[in-house]
């Protein structure tokens, strides 16, 4: 498995660690709790196609799940950049299952044809 590259931690200041650290932090909180709450999570924000695709494929799997909206393309990108940095994933969807960010649409309908979803009903 590769790992993703980040800057080593005695490369970063204790004032930018915990700047970053408090970024948005409830926004992460209430993302983190519902991932180790919920089997499966969407992250996601208003507009955007792949969302939509990502939630109409588990609507029509039948599986539950849940989902947090954080803006649009006009609103909350900090919030949703906090997001980001905390789960280190680029873009929205993210689709956490048991824990698992999972990735976005295109991994979930890999997920599907694996037969996995079918798991999480």
């Amino acid at each position: 498995m590769a790992e993703r590259p980040v800057l080593p931690p005695e490369k970063v200041s204790e004032t930018v660690k915990s700047q970053v650290a408090q970024f948005h932090r409830a926004v992460v909180d209430e993302v983190a709790a519902a991932v180790s709450r919920d089997r499966v999570v969407v992250v996601g924000m208003a507009q955007n196609p792949h969302v939509k695709k990502a939630r109409a494929l588990l609507d029509q799997e039948g599986v539950k799940y849940t989902y947090l909206e954080y803006g649009s393309y006009f609103a909350k990108w900090k919030e949703r950049l906090a997001i980001k940095l905390w789960a280190g994933f680029p873009t929205f969807p993210m689709v956490f299952l048991d824990g698992i960010l999972e990735g976005g649409h295109a991994e979930l309908v890999r997920l599907r044809e694996q037969g996995k979803l079918k798991a999480a009903s």
